[in-house]
């Protein structure tokens, strides 16, 4: 687990963003599969969650990271 993190971790914007949209649509998918009954989906889709979860927050770490960068630029000018 520790590994898929620091994975997440070092991935620049863009790929965050698309690791975004693979698990929305994986998840999608999973819940399809939950709903027909099979067991292992339930994990999986466990796991996109929590994944999805932290590419979001560290989308966000970045985009409030930009943010006070330039508030802090237009202070000092």
């Amino acid at each position: 687990m520790a590994r898929r993190i620091e994975k997440i971790r070092e991935a620049g914007v863009n790929e965050l963003e698309v690791q975004q949209k693979e698990l929305t649509e994986t998840i999608f998918r999973l819940r399809f599969q939950l709903s027909t009954g099979q067991a292992e989906a339930l994990k999986r889709l466990r796991e996109a969650k929590k994944d999805l979860a932290r590419v979001k927050t560290l989308l966000r770490a970045q985009q409030l990271g930009a943010a006070r960068s330039v508030v802090t630029k237009s202070k000092k000018a």
